[in-house]
């Protein structure tokens, strides 16, 4: 199973730059079609503003930020041009305005994967967790974020799946399966499983490991029974003491007045994640 079409969404961040250097090498491996994605969104900023200045002055602004996120664009894109003429990748370069979240979920939906920012508190960027969530649960496709922080030398060696045996789970399993081929070690951690035919079963783990070997992966399963510790924290440490590089998770979040509301462990993930985290919905 490969990918075929990879959409990565970037900006003017150096967090971006990094992005973009893990969508090439996966879109190499894969010989997938790579999509560059920005989207010039000044609605946010200008709507933060709107109490403080006259029409005349917002209009000013808003065109003003316009041409500069244009501007931005332009060197994003020769950027991602050179990149795929450097790796000889078929690709194309996408420059749309409008609202970003929604934007972002809508061009994901033509794509096997989204490989979407972190959001990082200091960066000025706004709607980045507002990207990912819509992207998450509005797409119909897996999300692969990357974090603000670090380099990632490898994606999908060292594998960690936080598996609890719902339907969330068994769908980001199944569309990470092109991310786990040829992956040294992945290992199924369950966190307070629960037995019984609406929870793990007799044996926690056991059926999607059996389903991953079946897939020629070399897989480990292991439980970790630690109610009072929230599940999200105990993956972020599982992760670090196997040096893992990718973690597969089901992404979870109910709608309150149209809101998505992340449920408990995702948030945690998004806030905190050290590596590329998969997440389907």
């Amino acid at each position: 199973m490969a990918l075929k079409s990879i959409l990565v969404h970037l900006d003017g961040t150096d967090a971006a730059k990094s992005r973009l250097r893990l969508a090439v090498d996966l879109a190499r491996r894969h010989r997938a079609h790579l999509i560059g994605l920005y989207v010039v969104d000044v609605m946010l900023p200008i709507m933060a503003a709107a109490d403080a200045a006259s029409g005349a002055v917002l209009a000013d602004l808003l065109e003003r930020m316009r041409t500069d996120a244009l501007e931005e664009a332009s060197g994003v894109e020769a950027a991602f041009r050179e990149a795929l003429r450097r790796d000889d990748l078929a690709g194309e370069w996408r420059c749309v305005e409008g609202a970003a979240p929604e934007l972002v979920a809508l061009h994901a939906r033509y794509a096997d994967l989204a490989m979407l920012g972190q959001a990082n508190p200091d960066d000025g960027q706004p709607s980045a967790s507002a990207i990912v969530e819509a992207t998450l649960f509005g797409s119909g496709r897996p999300v692969l974020v990357i974090p603000y922080a670090g380099t990632f030398e490898t994606l999908g060696r060292r594998v960690v799946v936080g598996w609890n045996a719902s339907r969330e789970s068994a769908r980001a399993v199944n569309d990470a399966l092109p991310l786990l081929a040829g992956a040294a070690s992945v290992v199924v951690t369950a966190v307070n499983p629960r037995l019984g035919l609406e929870g793990h079963g007799e044996e926690p783990g056991a059926d999607i490991a059996l389903h991953l070997a079946r897939h020629g992966l070399k897989v480990e399963v292991e439980h970790t029974l630690a109610p009072e510790i929230d599940a999200g924290d105990l993956l972020l440490n599982r992760m670090a003491e196997l040096s893992a590089d990718l973690l597969v998770v089901g992404a979870y979040g109910h709608s309150r007045l149209r809101e998505t509301i992340l449920g408990g462990v995702t948030r945690t993930l998004l806030k905190q994640m050290t590596v590329p985290v998969l997440m389907s919905h």
